[in-house]
This record gives structure tokens, C-alpha cells and sequence, in this order.
């Protein structure tokens, strides 16, 4: 079959496309013919040479965490999928080939409103969203700030936070353009975060209480203004670290209970990795709020938050 291989680390001209051997179907296994795949931020970075698939290193670096296709085979102890149904769902990697295969427990059948491009692109991003919000337990009724409204994640997180019956959505993006697609698909606030104190926005649009919830893909940058943003017994959880994953050390780092938290210099984050079976690494902590319950978020020695990183998808 044909694939597109990154050759090296490097540009997009490191993509080779070239023929690989097919893949192997295990007992509870589907192979699937790839209609569809979409283009994730880990792809790049993979062929940069930042992203490795988990596991054993392959033969061949292909890249892609999501597809959408026709099962053209199964394993002899398949149950409930036949072949010629339509399929979709998430990959370690290797979704940019003609071919893939998935354990029977991963896949998802395409709804019959989805074209194959729609299916091929929904995964990775609404299957995060959903499993973000689930980790930090949102309610109906509760509030939520959704951190880059107008990404991929972003956008599935306002819908499903909506489905999920959050009360306030305030969502931060970096243009009007962005924050007004945003709006038509359920956020109540917008921030932009080029002119204006998301933090502030979200106090105000809560009436002082700050969110219960928020989910960001920034990391250390946000840090401090998402604490700002929480309410007591807020959750937090983080799915991305485009800002970095070290905070920087501050002496003025607040609390909304009014308190100080200080960090010395040599502070580390610390992350623990928990992993799932053919799962992506991807960066997710889901804490209490410090002002509420330091004894979950701050170090003894260091008062500086503990983070969590495990696999999720």
C-alpha cells in the first residue's frame, strides 16, 4: 500500500510518499481502508522530530491520529462490526496510508449525516474535548472557560460543553472573526486575548465568582490567569502546552482566596504519565483549584502546582 513517510525530521519536504507493507490484522482487530484523515498540531510536530509514536520505534514513521474508512476485514473475534461499514476513530499513528488497522474497542461507526472528510476530522478533537470535560467533572448548570474557541478542540468543547447544559461559556480566541464563530456555536462570552484580561472576562461574566471549569491548550503562559479565573472548588484541565510547560517562578502569583503563592526559582513541574492501551500522549491535569484545596494542587515544600500528564487517547 502507499503512505506518506517522514523520512527525517524536518520540513514538510522530509514527507515521502511511498509504498510500505500492508498492516496485519490481530483476532480483535479491523483493517480499514482510509477514505478520510485529518491534519493534527502532533503531526507536525512528529515529522519535527518532537512527536514520536508511542511504543516501539516502526519500520516506517507515518504520521496521522485519526481516519475515517471501510472495514475490509476483521479479526476472527470481532463482534459487532461487519465488512463494508463505515468507520472512523483514533490512531497512535499511521493514519496517512491507504490502510490502518484498530482494535474493535476503538472504532465508531460513522453516522449517516457525516461525509467522509467530516468523519475523517472528527476524532481527535471531540473525543479530547469530551474526555476533558468529563475529567473535570462538569455539570449542568456550571460555567466554563474554553481556552482557543476558535481551534479544533476549541470548537468541539463549546458545542459538547453546551450538550453537557454548562450555564456560562466563555471562550478566549485571538481575533472578532474567531470569537464570532465561536458565539454562533453556543460560547455566551468572548475574550479576546490580544487586548483583553481573559481572566478579568470571566470574573465579570460570572458575577465575581469565577468558572467552574476550564479547559486550556496554552500551559504555563495561562497559568496564573486561569487561577484567577477559577471559583473555589474550580477544576482545570490542560490538553495542550503551546505556551510551555514550565511556569515561570513569580513572587506574585495570587490566589482567588487572597492568599500569595511564591515559587522559588529551581521550582519543577512534575508530571506523572499514566498510560491506556495504543494511546497518544497528550498532556491533561485535572485538579481542584489551589484556593480551594492546596492540599491536591500545591507542594509542600514548594507551593508550586503539580501537574499530571497521562495518555487519553
Amino acid at each position: 500500500m502507499k503512505a506518506i513517510v517522514i523520512a527525517q525530521p524536518g520540513g514538510p519536504e522530509v514527507l515521502t510518499y511511498q509504498d510500505v507493507p500492508n498492516p496485519v490484522p490481530g483476532p480483535e482487530d479491523l483493517l480499514i481502508r482510509v477514505h478520510a484523515t485529518a491534519l493534527n498540531r502532533a503531526d507536525i510536530l512528529q515529522r519535527m522530530g518532537g512527536y514520536p509514536q508511542p511504543g516501539p520505534k516502526p519500520a516506517h514513521d507515518i504520521p496521522g491520529l485519526e481516519f475515517a474508512g471501510e472495514v475490509i476485514r476483521i479479526g476472527d473475534r470481532v463482534q459487532g462490526f461487519a465488512v463494508g461499514e463505515r468507520v472512523m476513530g483514533l490512531l497512535p499513528g499511521a493514519g496517512y496510508a491507504e490502510q490502518v488497522i484498530t482494535h474493535q474497542r476503538l472504532a465508531m461507526k460513522v453516522p449517516e449525516s457525516l461525509s467522509w472528510h467530516e468523519a475523517g476530522a472528527t476524532p481527535e478533537v471531540y473525543i479530547t474535548a469530551h474526555d476533558a470535560l468529563l475529567q473535570c467533572g462538569l455539570v449542568a448548570g456550571e460555567s466554563v472557560l474554553i481556552h482557543a474557541a476558535g481551534s479544533g478542540v476549541g470548537v468541539a468543547a463549546i458545542q459538547i460543553a453546551k450538550m453537557m447544559g454548562a450555564s456560562v461559556v466563555i471562550g478566549t480566541a485571538g481575533s472578532a472573526e474567531k470569537l464570532a464563530q465561536a458565539k454562533a456555536l453556543g460560547m455566551d462570552f468572548g475574550a479576546n486575548y490580544k487586548t483583553q484580561d481573559f481572566a478579568e472576562v470571566a470574573l465579570e461574566a460570572t458575577g465575581g465568582r469565577g468558572v467552574d471549569v476550564v479547559l486550556d491548550v496554552i500551559g504555563a503562559d495561562y497559568l496564573e490567569k486561569n487561577f484567577r479565573a477559577l471559583a473555589l472548588k474550580g477544576r482545570m484541565v490542560i490538553v495542550g502546552l503551546m505556551g510551555g510547560g514550565a511556569p515561570r517562578p513569580t513572587s506574585a502569583c495570587s490566589c482567588r482566596s487572597g492568599s500569595r503563592c511564591a515559587a522559588p526559582p529551581s521550582a519543577p513541574v512534575r508530571w506523572r504519565r499514566r498510560a491506556t492501551p495504543r494511546g497518544r500522549s497528550k498532556r491533561a491535569s485535572c485538579r481542584t483549584s489551589p484556593a480551594a484545596a492546596s492540599r491536591w494542587w500545591l507542594t509542600a515544600s514548594s507551593h508550586w502546582p503539580r501537574l499530571r500528564r497521562h495518555r487519553n487517547t
